[in-house]
């Protein structure tokens, strides 16, 4: 249908709305389940249409044709179903109208029907429906994505109603069943790349050719990966926004969840093919309740999963989304100490990327520990296996930054955790090792010196505050016997740094702060080397065993001068204005259209109900 056919028939669907209003008013439950789906149609057809040709869908009903009371009506009376005791599938139908006004534009902040939602009290409503677990079971998913769209129209220029009763809800109930809503969807995603990984492994080798043939004709972001994990954007988003306005909504981070009505998500694939996907129906067959649950936990889990993903922009993305979260996670006090409880530890399964130097293990399961000693394993994993031509600089600053938060948490507090640090230093230096090597390709793209300088200023924190929360002085050992093992490489960022400065460069200033960085880091491998060679002379030897290293540097400490260097427990704590605004706009939008396009509106998807 073109433009001019859609205005042709404008006054019949005008009409056709009307009386669909009219009728739904009426009370009789057929009559109204008759007129729910007919407008249901009517609107997403009309969205899509109007989306397609490129014309404003709130000037095609709302100019001087649908008067402003009939949509309030419509509004009052989705409101009246979902806070009354009507049938599932009326309350079903209810959210999926509101998705359809709130999704009509691609842009949500220009779309007039939200105003609206905005002055009703509907709220109250869909946080009923959270609170009760038959409901929650039946319509979770899309009463938080329509709680999460909401939360994000016009949310930086004007007084939005529900950031601000989302941000003050105390509700326990209605904050675990928004919760258990992402948990439940994060987990089948999660079992569903389990089946997948499986199958893999198990596949033949011809069945293995014809994938890598297949996805020759298939772009990157066309991909089921891809299109799975933007199915879960909206979930995300929805966790991001729980734990950024809500602090009460921090204490359902590590609770053990096993609600026998936890909600299922929808399908975990957008697929190219699918035309419509019902969300609020899973094709996966996975009973999330049948052992307990954590969200931080499965968060985790789906994190190590998704951060495989990092070549696309849509993935990329996720993985920054992913990133926000942990560093508003570790930016709070009480989630801190969650983490870093020793009377909560759980097992997690922890997803790793293929790599060529190493052994394939496709999945490790960590022994049972704080979930704070799990996420740097998460965090050591990113850093290692995101060493590329394709460098993602911002998602490294990103990791990085949570890094420092959990050390300042642990200094600060003077918590000392049961983990092999080790694996952290051996992961930050060889990122050092990385960049150093491939300075000429990279700083012509991007800023080196800062990723640089946070990598460097995290062992300084080691160096000058490691003896107040690393398990044992043995530990301390390690730190040194590791800078002085790998002086090779600080001697080779400290040389890069020299070329940058003796010039006036846009990167002087970075590198120059870099240098001045290394000063601990050098005197270190100043002080000990002599010493090591030293003792090498006297004793004949050529090459020192790890213990003789250790040995060395427990026999002179004393004579080792350092300097005081500030401002290494303070960052900018996080603020999503204007930073992070233009992301969360195109983040909005991408969930929109998913959304717009498949919400499934028949008979068939409410036959169970």
């Amino acid at each position: 249908m073109s433009s001019e056919q859609l205005q042709v028939a404008k006054t019949n669907i005008i009409l056709l709305i009307q009386k669909c209003i009219d009728t739904i008013d009426l009370q009789f439950s057929i009559r109204m389940t008759n007129a729910l789906y007919t407008l249901s149609g009517l609107f997403q057809s009309l969205f899509l249409k109007t989306t397609e040709i490129k014309m404003n869908p709130n000037i095609f009903l709302t100019d001087f044709e649908i008067k402003v009371e009939k949509i309030q009506h419509l509004l009052n009376l989705c409101q009246s179903i979902l806070g009354g005791d009507s049938p599932g599938h009326l309350k079903d139908l209810c959210l999926k109208i509101l998705l359809l006004l709130t999704t009509g534009l691609d842009n949500i902040n220009e779309n007039r029907f939200i105003e609206f939602i905005m002055g009703s009290c509907l709220f109250e409503n869909l946080i009923q429906l959270l609170c009760d677990p038959s409901t929650r079971q039946k319509h979770g998913y899309n009463v938080v994505l329509l709680i999460t769209l909401l939360v994000n129209y016009r949310k930086y220029d004007t007084t939005n109603p529900y950031i601000v009763k989302l941000s003050i809800l105390d509700n326990e109930l209605a904050l675990n069943g928004y919760g258990q809503v992402i948990t439940a969807s994060l987990s089948e995603f999660v079992f569903g790349f389990s089946c997948e990984q499986s199958d893999n492994q198990n596949a033949s080798w011809l069945s293995s050719i014809t994938n890598i043939v297949g996805n020759m004709f298939i772009s990157e972001e066309g991909t089921v990966r891809i299109q799975q994990m933007r199915a879960n954007n909206a979930l995300i988003l929805a966790l991001y926004e729980a734990i950024h306005l809500n602090r009460n909504f921090i204490t359902t981070l590590a609770q053990t969840q096993t609600d026998s009505s936890s909600p299922p998500s929808p399908c975990n694939t957008l697929s190219v093919s699918q035309q419509r996907i019902d969300m609020s129906i899973s094709n996966i067959p996975f009973d999330v309740t049948s052992q307990p649950s954590n969200l931080l936990v499965t968060f985790f889990t789906y994190c190590s999963i998704v951060m495989q993903n990092t070549k696309t922009e849509s993935g990329s993305n996720t993985v920054k989304l992913c990133f926000i979260i942990l560093g508003c996670i570790t930016e709070d006090q009480y989630a801190n100490s969650l983490m870093h409880d020793v009377s909560l530890t759980f097992k997690v399964h922890l997803y790793r990327l293929p790599m060529r130097h190493r052994k394939f293990l496709a999945e490790t399961t960590t022994s049972s520990q704080p979930l704070v000693c799990t996420l740097l394993d998460l965090l050591i994993e990113f850093i290692l296996s995101h060493m590329m031509k394709k460098f993602p600089m911002e998602l490294y600053i990103l990791c990085v930054n949570v890094i420092q938060r959990i050390l300042c948490y642990q200094k600060r507090c003077k918590t000392r955790i049961n983990f092999h640090w080790r694996e952290l230093w051996t992961a930050l230096l060889s990122l050092l090792r990385f960049i150093v090597q491939n300075e000429n390709y990279l700083a012509k793209k991007m800023n080196i010196f800062h990723l640089s300088l946070s990598v460097v200023n995290i062992l300084n924190f080691f160096i000058t505050y490691g003896d107040t929360f690393l398990p044992t002085p043995g530990s301390y050992d390690e730190l040194y016997y590791e800078i002085i093992r790998m002086h090779q490489v600080f001697d080779n960022v400290h040389s890069m740094g020299l070329r940058y400065t003796t010039n006036d460069g846009e990167f002087k200033n970075d590198a120059l702060k870099l240098n001045n960085s290394l000063i601990n880091v050098r005197g270190i491998i100043k002080h000990f080397n002599p010493k090591i060679e030293k003792w090498l002379s006297v004793n004949g030897l050529s090459t020192p065993t790890e213990q003789q290293i250790l040995d060395i540097v427990k026999k002179n400490y004393d004579s080792l001068t350092l300097k005081l260097q500030d401002s290494l427990e303070q960052y900018e704590r996080y603020c999503e204005k204007p930073k992070h605004e233009i992301f969360f706009n195109q983040m909005v939008e991408s969930i929109v259209k998913d959304t717009r396009c498949n919400i499934n509106i028949s008979y068939a998807s409410d036959a169970n109900q």
